[in-house]
């Protein structure tokens, strides 16, 4: 089995809707995102010869994913009053809208999910909310 690795970052702020902790509390984190991608057989033939994929294309596809939460608030569907998202919008603060809980398992999930729908042989995802503290999401 041959298998590659990268990994990219984003800074966002979320919360957790329905917790009795402190996540239930508006925080921040810079995540980490770790992307495994496998094989059992190397490309055989054109520029990608004798490679799982060009590392060139796996680091694109992961940045562009983790870019688009970078310095956003994070936000489960139906967890905010109108009125606050209208105001946060007036503001001009950046929201990305998911329809899940925005816990570290559903993000792993998440982007488990993109990059399978993009095409690539993922095999693991790794999402860490801390340095010491990661959820994994793999369909194995």
């Amino acid at each position: 089995m041959y298998e590659l690795k990268t990994e990219s970052s984003f800074d966002s702020a979320h919360f957790l809707t329905d917790y009795d902790g402190k996540c239930e509390n508006l925080h921040g984190h810079r995540w980490r995102v770790v992307a495994y991608i496998a094989t059992e057989k190397l490309q055989a033939e054109g520029t990608n010869k004798d490679m799982v994929i060009d590392f060139k294309d796996f680091k694109a596809a992961v940045r562009e994913l983790t870019e688009r939460f970078d310095h956003t608030f994070l936000v489960e569907e139906g967890s905010l009053a109108q009125a606050t998202i209208d105001a946060l919008e007036a503001e001009t603060f950046r929201i990305t809208f998911l329809p899940f809980r925005t816990t570290t398992e559903n993000l792993a999930r998440y982007f488990y999910g993109k990059l399978a729908e993009a095409g690539f042989p993922v095999s693991k995802i790794e999402v860490y909310e801390t340095p010491l503290n990661c959820a994994m999401y793999s369909e194995a």
